[in-house]
């Protein structure tokens, strides 16, 4: 079979240039350079053939500066759904109040620790944050256990997200934004990082409270099964990847799937595992278009929006 081989080009740079146009530059350059350029491309398709997308990240990215890219895509609807961590979730919240402190990757951990001081790679977050979440959350916890009485059954966990979207009016937000735009964000781990704590606390008072954990698996089948294609923008790993990948297989795949990631395949993990070994289970489609970019999606991630939103 013939493959039509371009030249590699080069990239130059101008005064003033935009993001999109050296993003377009990206195509025959080579490297990662030419697969982010590549991502760009399959989401230009997905949007075109209006194919229903779902989102997936990890809370560090949360942590990070994306939060509020996350935020600005869900305002404008671009997204259709987020699966992803309750980190994510809290860190937003907390977000809403008290902002993150950009730190340093060397600082001494022992003496951050002794001053009350949590690290996420060059991010700080002081312990006071989680003060406040927790007095937030109690009295939130209270009112969806109310409503847990009302309607007789446990919430799903993009139930009681969606509660807590309505709690805030930060812009900046995502899990607002989604409460206010009716995007559902599905979390297979409701109850890990510091809200899980606070349910298990809530709980020694409260026995009856309680989150469905399979309770976000018919709407996420939904969505899936209903829709004539589907695509998926995977940022980092874990669960919400697979989960995203996983509820596809129902279908036959993804449609269209862009992968960032910074994991290795030679270990065997899901975070590091490529666009093709998904085909082998049946979780993208054999014909999906796809690309896989290498590397930190909070530089990476805002460079593909910027040459998709072009």
């Amino acid at each position: 079979m013939e493959v039509k081989l371009n030249e590699i080009e080069g990239i130059k740079i101008s005064e003033g240039m935009s993001a999109t146009d050296l993003v377009n530059q990206m195509r025959f350059a080579g490297l990662q350079a030419s697969e982010l350029r590549k991502a760009v491309e399959v989401i230009g398709e997905m949007k075109q053939e209006n194919a229903v997308l779902i989102l997936t990240f990890t809370s560090n990215m949360v942590s990070s500066g994306l939060r509020e890219l996350f935020a600005q895509l869900c305002e404008e609807r671009f997204v259709d759904a987020i699966i992803t961590g309750i980190g994510s979730v809290e860190e937003d919240f907390i977000k809403t109040e008290k902002p993150f402190l950009l730190g340093d990757f060397n600082l001494d951990d022992r003496e951050l620790h002794e001053k009350g001081i949590n690290r996420i790679g060059n991010i700080l977050v002081p312990n006071d944050r989680y003060i406040w979440l927790e007095k937030k959350l109690k009295p939130f916890f209270e009112k969806e256990l109310e409503k847990q009485k009302k309607v007789r059954r446990l919430l799903a966990p993009h139930e009681m997200i969606n509660d807590l979207g309505k709690e805030t009016s930060d812009k900046n937000s995502f899990v607002f934004q989604c409460a206010k735009k009716d995007i559902p964000i599905f979390c297979p781990c409701p109850i890990d990082g510091a809200f899980g704590l606070q349910v298990h606390l809530f709980k020694q008072d409260h026995p009856e409270f309680g989150i469905d954990v399979s309770g976000d698996l018919k709407p996420l089948a939904n969505l899936v099964l209903h829709a004539k294609k589907t695509g998926g923008i995977i940022l980092g790993g874990g669960f919400a990847k697979h989960h995203a990948i996983g509820a596809n297989i129902l279908r036959g795949g993804f449609d269209y799937a862009v992968y960032v990631s910074t994991g290795s395949e030679f270990d065997g993990s899901l975070s590091g595992a490529k666009t093709r070994e998904a085909i082998s289970w049946g979780k993208i489609n054999e014909k999906a278009e796809t690309a896989y970019v290498e590397g930190d999606a909070s530089i990476l991630f805002p460079l593909i929006i910027a040459g998709v939103k072009g």
